[in-house]
């Protein structure tokens, strides 16, 4: 393959939501409240599955906990370079920031992927095997389901970067997005780059569609094994996995759009890049706490010893 005859490029430009100064003041704004709030609302789960021994001896806590600090990170690696930028004239990233950023949004997303799957199976065997539950979802089985989300992550992650990094970019070097997005730095090279579309195509977005597609089959399943008679179980099964059902689909429908999506629109790229990394991370608190009887309870233990604490000093 023929390289185009020019120096290599350092850096990428990245376009953002807006080059209008009084809405990049504005948008500065709002994302900069919401990542505190994802921060801070991610961040109390954590502390809460940690430090609650109610909360912290339930495998499907332990696997909230883990979520939201994924969420916490994964948010992190976007939303901070977002914010910044809106209070700067040019927008850059270096070469190598743009590739770590994309590597790390594909191997925290992928485990987030593999998570989610994780849960759905918890909750299967929570409602319909509940005296097995505890035997079946023991620390070992979710330290190991843990640790093989991250392997097979990490080997999926590397399967698409391991050409990415190689590729020349000699060329245009403006990305029009919020972050580095892997299908739009790849069309930057200046290499026949069609292979490598399709194996990130194949890899990603068939991957977010087919899991998604197993997602919904396994929340079917255990719909229709709830008992037709029992509708104090149905009541608690559609109770239980309400929250997971909907973060289930506000995690894999923007990845599935990205992806798969026959028709591109650079507005509709940047609606669910935000969507992806601000919007997604910022819900899922309110989903497992506020709707989530447990949650709510560890809540008012925690205040309750802070508060006890404080007279005693």
């Amino acid at each position: 393959m023929d390289v185009k005859n020019s120096s290599m490029i350092s850096e990428f430009v990245l376009l953002g939501l807006t080059s209008t100064w009084e809405l990049e003041i504005f948008f500065f704004c709002i994302f900069l409240l919401a990542y505190a709030a994802i921060m801070a609302g991610n961040l109390l789960i954590v502390i809460m599955v940690t430090c609650d021994s109610h909360l912290h001896s339930k495998p499907m806590y332990f696997l909230l906990g883990n979520l939201s600090f994924l969420d916490m990170f994964i948010s992190t690696i976007t939303t901070p370079k977002m914010i910044t930028d809106f209070l700067r004239e040019k927008k850059t990233i270096s070469l190598w920031g743009c590739m770590a950023q994309m590597f790390f949004l594909h191997f925290l997303g992928g485990s987030e992927m593999t998570l989610l799957i994780v849960m759905a199976v918890d909750r299967y065997i929570a409602i319909c095997k509940p005296l097995h539950y505890t035997s079946i979802m023991n620390r070992r089985v979710l330290v190991g389901s843990g640790l093989l989300s991250w392997a097979v992550d990490f080997v999926h992650t590397m399967s698409q970067m391991v050409f990415t990094v190689t590729l020349p970019f000699c060329g245009p070097n403006v990305v029009d997005d919020i972050f580095c997005d892997l299908p739009l730095v790849i069309k930057l090279a200046c290499t026949e780059t069609y292979v490598l579309e399709l194996l990130v195509i194949a890899d990603s977005g068939l991957l977010s569609f087919t899991c998604f597609t197993l997602l919904l089959i396994s929340y079917t399943v255990i719909l229709v094994t709830v008992p037709c008679g029992s509708s104090g179980g149905l009541s608690r099964a559609l109770s239980t996995m309400s929250a997971h059902i909907t973060v289930v689909t506000l995690f894999f429908g923007p990845c599935i759009f990205i992806y798969t999506w026959p028709f591109s629109s650079l507005s509709m790229d940047k609606f669910l890049s935000v969507f992806y990394s601000v919007i997604t991370p910022l819900l899922n608190p309110i989903f497992y706490t506020l709707r989530n009887r447990e949650m709510k309870s560890a809540m008012s233990r925690l205040r309750t010893q802070h508060t006890s604490s404080m007279h005693t000093f």
